[in-house]
């Protein structure tokens, strides 16, 4: 799918998003463009739209939004139902309860999928953190999900780099018990008190949001200024690490059953020599751990992508292709 002209995106936004401003003037409060649904004293915004099943969710990665999925949403709606959603503490969702574990954000996606009416079983949909997210998910209701696509999937395996190292995420677990999640708020789970009110607004998105339509890159300002969002980042920073550990402890080939999986990875890692592990050690790891991906169910397949990490606005049309295809191999196999 090409990129859309400037005159396509306004008409695309404007057609998906009616309560948002054409003009030239910054973005301030805008009313969300889904449904805000209550889940015991705090409230997330997910934004559905499109007929047919299994219904598709897509879970985000780290300062990411329901809005920035326009290009794909746009498409998949054409031939089913596709739910975006922005987690507790990003855009229009309010702080939820701590602290933000898998099971935490799991339980409020199930919670609000359940009260919006939104039947499953639902193809699962991850990006970077999103995807160890949507694992989780399937581990704790594994008969709500029928197909699963990772895009760029963040794995117990993955390297981050800090200064001059490239580490690992879970050698950071401190081996702490993963509390049990709750859905009310407590006087503990209220937001940091150095959160702060208020977060100063860039003026242009960083690449490659710049190439979404330009009314979507104001949403993406104003969600990025929020102040709740560094505090529910940070929350899910210090706990993704526990589940990694675990996870890395023992195998987890097979964990995702046999529900048709498509592990999208982009296909250079772009690593330099500047770190205290050489660019291809970096690269051949990378590789190897996200084909292991595809091993987690045993209808799992990799599919390698032109393009960088954001692959849903640098290669929109090739996750819509691999949606596509987990859709109809789940429409297959529960005969819908």
């Amino acid at each position: 799918m090409a990129f859309l002209r400037p005159t396509s995106a306004t008409l695309l936004a404007a057609l998906l998003f009616p309560g948002f401003s054409t003009g030239q003037h910054a973005v301030e409060a805008p009313k969300p463009i889904g449904k805000m649904v209550e889940l015991g004293g705090h409230a997330i915004h997910v934004h559905c739209s499109g007929k047919g099943a299994p219904t598709v969710v897509i879970e985000n990665g780290f300062e990411e939004y329901s809005f920035d999925w326009v290009l794909v949403q746009s498409e998949v709606e054409k031939f089913t139902r596709v739910c975006t959603y922005d987690r507790a503490g990003y855009a229009w969702s309010e702080p939820g309860p701590k602290p933000r574990t898998f099971a935490q954000i799991n339980l409020e996606l199930h919670e609000a999928l359940t009260k919006l009416g939104e039947r499953g079983p639902f193809v699962l949909v991850g990006h970077s953190f999103g995807g160890p997210v949507i694992r989780n998910y399937f581990l704790l209701y594994p008969k709500e999900v029928s197909g699963m696509a990772l895009a760029e999937s963040v794995s117990e395996e993955q390297r981050v780099t800090i200064g001059k190292k490239a580490v690992r995420l879970r050698d950071d677990a401190k081996g702490k018990r993963i509390p049990e999640p709750h859905e009310m708020m407590l006087a503990a789970d209220k937001p940091a008190a150095s959160m702060g009110t208020e977060v100063s607004a860039s003026s242009a998105v960083d690449p490659p949001f710049d190439r979404l339509p330009t009314e979507i890159q104001r949403f993406h300002l104003w969600a990025d200024s929020q102040p709740a969002l560094n505090d529910a980042e940070n929350s899910e920073r210090e706990w993704s690490p526990e589940y990694f550990a675990q996870w890395h402890a023992k195998s987890q080939a097979g964990t995702l059953g046999s529900i048709p999986l498509i592990v999208l990875t982009r296909a250079k890692g772009g690593y330099g020599n500047d770190l205290d592990i050489p660019a291809e050690q970096l690269e051949a790891e990378r590789l190897k751990t996200q084909a292991g991906l595809a091993m987690l169910s045993t209808n799992g397949t990799q599919r390698i992508v032109q393009g960088g990490h954001n692959l849903q606005v640098e290669a929109p049309a090739e996750v819509v292709r691999a949606i596509r295809d987990v859709v109809d191999a789940a429409r297959r196999q529960a005969a819908y």
